[in-house]
């Protein structure tokens, strides 16, 4: 996107957004359970409803980073989940590159904050 500004930024992320919508199902069909969580799946399951998997992906990057570098990056920090859910909810950029996350504007109220505990779920070591 080097060289557009503004609404023609916006307008080609849209354009891929929608791009990668309407392919997620295929592509995301094959991913394991994200974290050893034990609502894993009901998570992923959230994730998905609310467009969050059109852009991550829990073990590889896609338009964002994936889950599991997410969850590494914040891994110990305190106040690590309720930083997560802010940048959930209200949006962020330039925390990860130039492409902005944008406001999850159709979360309803606590989705953001068990959103951040389930990707913080993924730095913790699975159990075998």
């Amino acid at each position: 996107m080097k060289g557009l500004a503004g609404v023609h930024a916006r307008t080609m992320l849209s354009a891929c957004l929608m791009c990668l919508t309407l392919t997620s199902g295929a592509v995301f069909a094959q991913s394991a359970p994200a974290s050893d969580v034990p609502d894993a799946r009901a998570m992923e399951k959230l994730a998905r409803s609310r467009n969050c998997m059109t852009c991550h992906a829990p073990d590889r990057t896609l338009l964002a980073p994936s889950y599991r570098d997410i969850a590494k990056r914040y891994a110990g920090q305190p106040g690590a989940a309720d930083e997560l859910a802010r940048a959930i909810t209200d949006g962020s950029q330039g925390k990860w590159g130039k492409i902005p996350m944008p406001a999850s504007l159709q979360l309803a109220p606590g989705e953001a904050n068990r959103l951040a505990e389930w990707i913080l779920g993924m730095a913790r070591p699975s159990r075998s």
